[in-house]
């Protein structure tokens, strides 16, 4: 909770952030190798917070409270740690879980770790004119209203996936490093603003 207290209340950089803007982290999903093989059963049988479905899923899902996370933990050694809220608790997290497994008598090692996907957040705080957008930015836009409310923005760079909605909240996915996100972000606010619904006026 410590390093989502601060950001609050700083103030926003505008060398960095000119929008004024700054995207909230809201999952991030790394990797690591624990260099061992492993046995999902014994896990799940010995671990609190694991759970082993071999017919649904071949990973046993564990969870701890603090930070709060979820683990994919593969036979292969392999896992995959999602739900963290920054680079240094989603780190902490996947290290308190090999620690774990350690604890069950396995020979895990933590290796190669790696920040996989950053998802962000924020809100522009206006309406947005999609059909607009989509229109004008069609090679990198695809909107089709029935079968999901946001239109889908593919930047090119940085290498950003972007849900824009009507309402003027944003989702972006994709990034490996948080400031992928925050120049997506301003990549895309200007645009955002060309397309910005002028409300009625009645």
């Amino acid at each position: 909770m410590a390093d989502q207290v601060l950001e609050v209340s700083q103030p926003v950089d505008l060398t960095k952030h000119p929008s004024g803007i700054v995207p909230t982290l809201q999952n991030i999903v790394s990797t690591v190798n624990l260099d061992c093989k492993l046995d999902l059963k014994a896990i799940a049988l010995q671990a609190r917070n694991a759970e082993y479905n071999p017919k649904r899923f071949a990973a046993v899902i564990m969870r701890i409270r603090e930070p709060k996370t979820t683990a994919l933990i593969f036979a292969s050694g392999k896992m995959v740690c999602t739900g963290a809220k920054s680079e240094h608790q989603s780190k902490l997290a996947a290290r308190k879980y090999a620690r774990i497994i350690q604890k069950l008598g396995f020979p895990a090692k933590f290796k190669d770790f790696k920040i996989q996907n950053i998802v962000g957040s924020c809100d522009v705080k206006f309406p947005i004119r999609l059909e607009g957008l989509a229109y004008s930015h069609c090679a990198f836009s695809s909107y089709e209203p029935e079968l999901f409310p946001g239109l889908i923005y593919r930047m090119k760079q940085p290498k950003i996936v972007l849900l824009i909605f009507v309402s003027g909240k944003i989702v972006l996915t994709g990034a490996k490093v948080r400031d992928e996100t925050y120049l997506a972000f301003e990549n895309i606010y200007p645009v955002l603003t060309e397309f910005r619904k002028n409300q009625q006026r009645f």
